[in-house]
């Protein structure tokens, strides 16, 4: 296959920027026909989209094509922040990413030297089947790894998740919805055999040669199931609040292969602490402002200053992320809001991989690890 030309597999060309605002992050719950719903969202031709779609994925600029899960109602989860010591860091980076299949995002940070919890350098976010402990896990991996302490942030409550990269190029600091966002809860659903088989098959990555129409077609096959049953045993998922989103996720730290830029060159993780009992105020105030990709209630304790909303924020620069924070603190400040606290902890090594949820992989991982 010859390598793409830079124009179809470029982030940045007209075409690709807007079928990309449409494809990561606005295609939500489930699809039958998920590129043709990106060309009607976009106003790019069908044909265009899918040939779009495929060079960037082939190129690198598209790191992956699949099904979003809300796995907060599907797995046990949390945000797991990881004291280690620094002689140790990296290899315990490459540890987790290469060996725990449960962990989706691996990131080392930093924050400013005495900032409550600036000692916690590696951050990871994990999902086990419900009824598996998720102290046990990262107790098993912290003896692996030579972890000092843990601290495990499940998500009591969720504001904003969508990583819409190229769409946020354009968003200017204070920038919001007209309302505050809605919190929404996590609760674990319960899944049969069925829905199990249809689910796991659902949520693999896209290959080159799977973008094209009628893309569950294939996915069927691999569930042993219908077409028709595929689709109406995963639209009844949907309903049920299993399904994010259909997503292109673009490598928007790193490098992209093809061009050799990223989209975004800096994140920051935004700790705020506000007052108990106004928790579900702040973060649907911090919630609404369109630059941030992530928004939780989540409770960080002692040793992050009793932090209990996060965000995250990707932007061009620190000094551009910087500004979108300060933004946010004087809405909070013209709420009425108080922060009794508030740290960045920036990016800075990063890998991001779908993460496992099936029991029966959780059971065949943990004799492999041998506990």
């Amino acid at each position: 296959m010859h390598a793409p030309s830079l124009s179809l597999s470029d982030y940045a060309d007209p075409v690709n920027a807007r079928i990309l605002a449409v494809s990561e992050d606005r295609i939500a719950g489930f699809e039958r026909e998920p590129f043709q719903a990106i060309a009607r969202g976009s106003g790019v031709p069908v044909e265009t989209v899918l040939e779009r779609i495929a060079a960037m994925l082939a190129a690198g600029t598209i790191r992956r094509v699949r099904q979003t899960l809300i796995a907060t109602n599907l797995a046990e989860g949390a945000l797991v922040a990881w004291r280690v010591p620094e002689a140790r860091l990296q290899a315990a980076f490459d540890f987790i990413l290469a060996n725990d299949p449960f962990t989706g995002h691996v990131v080392l940070r930093s924050a400013e030297p005495g900032a409550a919890g600036a000692e916690f350098r590696l951050w990871t976010t994990l999902k086990v089947p419900a009824g598996v402990s998720l102290e046990a896990h990262c107790a098993l991996l912290g003896r692996r790894i030579g972890s000092e302490d843990f601290r495990l942030m499940p998500a009591l409550g969720v504001f904003a998740l969508g990583v819409g990269h190229m769409r946020r190029l354009r968003i200017a600091p204070g920038q919001k919805t007209p309302r505050r966002a809605v919190m929404v809860r996590p609760r674990i659903v319960r899944l049969d055999a069925l829905e199990w088989r249809v689910l796991l098959a659902l949520k693999r990555e896209f290959t080159v040669e799977e973008i094209r129409p009628n893309p569950w077609e294939g996915r069927a096959r691999e569930a042993g199931v219908s077409l028709e049953l595929f689709c109406a045993v995963a639209q009844t998922l949907a309903d049920r609040g299993v399904m994010g989103r259909f997503s292109t996720f673009l490598e928007h730290v790193k490098p992209a292969k093809a061009t050799g830029r990223a989209v975004t060159q800096h994140n920051g993780l935004f700790h705020w602490t506000v007052p108990a009992g106004r928790e579900e105020e702040a973060g649907g105030e911090i919630g609404r402002h369109e630059i941030l990709t992530h928004c939780y209630w989540r409770e960080g304790g002692p040793a992050f200053g009793h932090a209990n909303i996060m965000a995250v924020c990707h932007g061009t620069s620190k000094e551009r992320t910087l500004e979108h924070k300060a933004a946010i603190d004087a809405h909070l400040a013209a709420c009425g809001i108080p922060v009794r606290h508030s740290t960045v902890f920036w990016g800075e090594r990063s890998e991001i991989k779908p993460s496992e949820i099936s029991p029966e992989l959780y059971r065949e991982w943990l004799a492999r690890m041998g506990d």
